[in-house]
């Protein structure tokens, strides 16, 4: 791991991310994280706890004007760490952060 990546990724972890999990309601869109930071612009992925499953869900947007879970994020869910997303969801989050930041 070059000092860049480590810096961006302390220990593995994206450090410009907020993770958010609107519980096991039933929405497809259960997890969201949203990149934060100078080479994020507004981006974020929803998904569900099983991203890449043929029935799962993994779609990216992006916010107009500002991210999307500024000034509140009561509509995201409750704040979690990226410790506690899914695996699958993990995998989807270091490879968008990894292309984000241009981490080889």
């Amino acid at each position: 791991m070059n000092k860049r990546e480590e810096r961006l990724m302390p220990d593995g972890v994206p450090k410009y991310i907020r993770c958010y999990d609107s519980g096991p309601d039933g929405s497809a869109d259960r997890y969201t994280v949203v990149y934060t930071g100078k080479a994020s612009g507004f981006s974020y992925v929803g998904m569900s706890g099983s991203p890449y499953h043929p029935q799962g869900v993994c779609q990216h947007g992006e916010g107009t004007n500002s991210p999307i879970d500024k000034p509140t994020y009561g509509h995201l869910g409750k704040k979690i760490k990226f410790a506690d997303l899914p695996e699958d969801c993990k995998k989807v989050v270091i490879s968008d952060y990894k292309e984000l930041w241009r981490i080889e």
